[in-house]
């Protein structure tokens, strides 16, 4: 009955720490237990099921009517699926820095309502980060309000991205992405989980971010943060929801048009 009390974000913000929590133990051991690669992959993948079912069995005690979908466990469409709300929700993004000893890492966690991103809430266990927001409400780190930065010159902005590896077919078109956009900006960082790069955004630590075929659990939370924030969000066609394709450009209203302009060349 407790639980039920909490609002929404209030519900969203205390599991998404108390999931940070668990991966923060895991964390603490991981030089005992990334011998070698078999190990460190179980011990990674025990990590992000221990933080799902951590935010999966929260969220299904305090909202059992609700939807889920989260990157390890899948979708469900809770008790009644009519009442057309569902958590988005990625356990730990940024698993291979975690991996390689890397302190930067997010639980991520999102409510989607008939159809809109409502809520967003980005837990940073490592610096003890936890970046929030509700539609209409504005977007606070640690409580306090934020917003995006106000760079004015593109050739003083600094983007985030992330590149994608292995196998991925669009990785000559980001590669083109990047040569096009270097030469007009401050630079380019790749930090790994795209939830916190959407929230750097959101905080004006970044001016922009731009990736493609993104997951719905990397970018819903972020998506939120963003609008709240004052950034401009499109797809790669102008009028694009990023929730709809997965692809993201994001940017301040200032920069928005020259950076759109030249990634969508």
């Amino acid at each position: 009955a407790e639980a039920l009390a909490e609002d929404d974000l209030s519900l969203a913000l205390r599991l998404t720490r108390e999931a940070g929590a668990i991966l923060l133990e895991h964390w603490g051991a991981r030089e005992r237990l990334a011998v070698d690669r078999k190990r460190a992959g179980d011990f990674v993948s025990e990590a992000d099921h221990a933080s799902e079912r951590h935010l999966r069995d929260g969220f299904a005690r305090a909202r059992p009517e609700d939807g889920w979908l989260g990157e390890e466990t899948g979708e469900d469409t809770g008790e009644a699926a009519g009442r057309g709300r569902r958590w988005i929700v990625d356990p730990l993004d940024g698993t291979t820095n975690v991996l390689r000893g890397i302190g930067h890492w997010a639980v991520s966690v999102a409510l989607e309502e008939d159809g809109a991103l409502i809520l967003g809430a980005i837990h940073d266990p490592v610096r003890g980060e936890t970046f929030a927001a509700r539609r209409g409400r504005g977007a606070t780190l640690n409580g306090r309000p934020i917003g995006v930065a106000d760079t004015a010159d593109l050739s003083a902005a600094l983007f985030g991205t992330g590149i994608p590896f292995g196998g991925m077919d669009h990785i000559d078109d980001h590669a083109a992405d990047i040569a096009r956009l270097m030469p007009a900006c401050a630079g380019v960082r790749r930090m790994g989980p795209a939830a916190l790069d959407l929230a750097y955004v959101a905080a004006g630590r970044l001016d922009g971010f731009w990736e493609r075929r993104l997951q719905p659990w990397d970018i819903a939370a972020g998506l939120v943060l963003l609008r709240e924030a004052g950034a401009v969000v499109e797809g790669w066609a102008p009028g694009e929801r990023p929730e709809d394709t997965g692809t993201v450009i994001a940017a301040p209203s200032a920069l928005f048009p020259g950076v759109a302009a030249i990634l969508r060349a």
